[in-house]
């Protein structure tokens, strides 16, 4: 693999009023890359190439196939001629509930439903969080940050971000990809392998946000989701039912608070034209 697979050139035409010009683009690369565990393939993405060790690690939490980290024991990154494979080596347990689910499962995609079999297992059910208090402030400071810490969709206009911020809106941590889902999942796993703390920041994404955003959130104690588009109705509803702080329409001066727990009332600030 390059030093910079998340991205590559390719020729391009411009066309602005009174002629034409031929000149390159920088491009996001999105390749398929398969998540084996234990030597069976459980999952095709399609994904920029980039963090895969935190995606696959990120992943395999959030869609409840790891219970923690330490369940996961190895894991190495192959190039392959069609894409690339993340191979997972986890806990005995944890491939044997894997492969019960396989049973069951006659599909999968990046949404997470395909080949569920009723309604009533179409949504998971939502893991309890501590929401932290998050200051308005706070929120604005890391909506302003969030676009230096996305140097490709800076370069491409092609990815979205997934940012970590603590309680004063630094961006302490941050992971792009082309889909939102995995640059989620891709912070999820940066952080666990460095021992982040829920409750001393909040998860802030360049997407909407919809309910496996919440899920995915909540599902490693995430209290807080500050989204720069707008939330889903069962976002709104799986938010209420963690007791997690959702925050939609993130935009300079201006934010709206869909979901915040009776309990954590946080400052409101004021902005001219808010």
């Amino acid at each position: 693999m390059s030093d910079d697979p998340s991205r590559c050139r390719a020729p391009v035409d411009v066309r602005r009023a009174g002629g034409a010009e031929r000149l390159e683009d920088s491009i996001a690369v999105e390749m398929p890359v398969a998540l084996v565990y234990n030597g069976i393939s459980h999952a095709v993405m399609m994904a920029t190439p980039a963090d895969l060790e935190d995606f696959a690690l990120g992943f395999s939490l959030t869609e409840g196939i790891l219970q923690a980290a330490d369940e996961l024991y190895d894991i190495e990154v192959r190039e392959e001629a069609a894409g690339i494979s993340v191979h997972l080596d986890i806990a005995a347990q944890r491939f044997m509930e894997l492969k019960q689910r396989r049973r069951s499962l006659a599909g999968r995609t990046g949404c997470g439903l395909c080949g569920t079999e009723s309604l009533e297992q179409a949504i998971r059910p939502v893991a309890s969080v501590a929401a932290p208090v998050v200051a308005d402030g706070a929120i604005q400071h890391g909506l302003e940050a969030l676009k230096w810490h996305q140097p490709l969709q800076r370069e491409t206009g092609a990815t979205h971000g997934a940012a970590w911020c603590n309680l004063d809106g630094q961006v302490r941590l941050a992971r792009e990809d082309v889909g939102r889902h995995n640059a989620l999942d891709k912070l999820i796993g940066a952080l666990v392998r460095r021992g982040f703390v829920p409750r001393e920041g909040f998860a802030l994404v360049s997407s909407r946000a919809s309910y496996e955003m919440v899920q995915k959130s909540a599902s490693v104690g995430i209290g807080c989701l500050v989204a720069v588009s707008a939330p889903t109705s069962l976002a709104i509803e799986q938010a209420r039912q963690a007791g997690l702080l959702l925050v939609g329409f993130a935009r300079t001066g201006r934010h709206v608070i869909y979901h915040q727990p009776a309990a954590e009332i946080a400052p409101v600030f004021h902005a001219s034209g808010g």
